[in-house]
């Protein structure tokens, strides 16, 4: 599947525009300073982005944690097109994450940022980014929690004020892909259960080393209040051995 089929070249102007400087409120508020903590303990010489975007996160890796050697791969040209505008010296190719063009063991650092939803075939995404990665090396996983997914894009039940009242789970163990939409963006996302992912992740020979749920520490009080009510992303760390 390419990007004019799963949504991300039609919807690249908005999710441009919505990621900013600092990224969506998850990024900003959630991950990003769960990352950090990751990181102050952490370092890296050679870095994969696998589904870089709009490069925001390839530039967060050099200015704010030192990395000298960043590589960005996604396989949506207009997101490509940003990511080199904003970092005209930095390295971004046109690849998917199922066919990575890169030697064996080129990296000591490979970053999957809320990306794996957007891949269609895991399998081989998972055994790429394992393949590329160096002994002893790191795949850091953000990902949303597949209870978020399983909701088809309409997690939150409303009562007749609009106030949120739970969170809906529907066909939780069957993979399914399903269109989301918000702010002008509509892209298809896919579900696995958390099994599929730690099996896969488990099969390529890798060893879990960090998860976490971090919870949302800034932001706008009640985007903060809702998101830790149902927190919909975690952290993972995984190491070859």
């Amino acid at each position: 599947m390419n990007e004019e089929e799963n949504g991300w070249s039609q919807s690249a102007p908005a999710w441009i525009e919505s990621q900013g400087d600092n990224g969506d409120f998850s990024r900003e508020f959630v991950l990003d300073p769960a990352i950090d903590r990751i990181m102050a303990e952490r370092r890296f010489d050679h870095a994969l982005d696998v589904g870089c975007g709009e490069g925001r996160f390839c530039r967060r890796m050099r200015t704010h944690y030192g990395i000298g050697t960043v590589t960005g791969i996604d396989p949506t040209e207009p997101l490509l097109a940003a990511a080199r505008k904003h970092d005209p010296h930095g390295t971004y190719l046109r690849a998917e994450a199922e066919a990575l063009p890169f030697p064996e063991e080129s990296f000591d650092l490979v970053v999957s940022y809320l990306t794996l939803i957007d891949i269609p075939d895991l399998a081989k995404a998972i055994a790429e980014m394992t393949r590329v990665l160096r002994p002893q090396g790191t795949l850091l996983i953000a990902n949303l929690n597949p209870f978020i997914t399983a909701c088809g894009g309409t997690a939150w039940v409303k009562d007749g004020a609009g106030r949120k009242q739970f969170v809906r789970v529907d066909r939780y163990l069957e993979e399914h892909a399903d269109w989301q939409a918000w702010r002008g963006i509509r892209i298809l996302n896919h579900h696995r259960p958390m099994s599929r992912y730690m099996t896969l992740l488990l099969e390529a020979g890798l060893r879990l080393t960090r998860f976490e749920e971090p919870p949302a520490i800034g932001g706008p009080p009640a985007a903060r209040e809702a998101y830790n009510r149902v927190p919909y992303a975690h952290l993972m760390e995984w190491t070859k051995p």
